[in-house]
């Protein structure tokens, strides 16, 4: 499972709900939630924050935590 998917599974969101509100599909999601090669473009992160009553720097927060700067 990707960081997304986690992300979704930890706020016990339903990816049909969130497909309906944002109008990505789900197969769009489960490849998202599935595949560590897919990559989640902005206007989606955005979208899915909304549809989750979630501010979206808490979604890009937890997908790029491990992300540093070199020294």
């Amino acid at each position: 499972m990707t960081e997304f998917g986690l992300f979704l599974a930890k706020k016990s969101v339903n990816k049909s709900e969130i497909s309906r509100k944002t109008g990505i599909s789900k197969s769009r999601l489960s490849e998202l939630s599935m595949n560590p090669s897919a990559k989640l473009r902005a206007d989606e992160l955005y979208l899915v924050a909304l549809a989750i009553d979630t501010a979206p720097l808490e979604l890009l927060n937890h997908l790029f935590k491990d992300i540093k700067l070199k020294n």
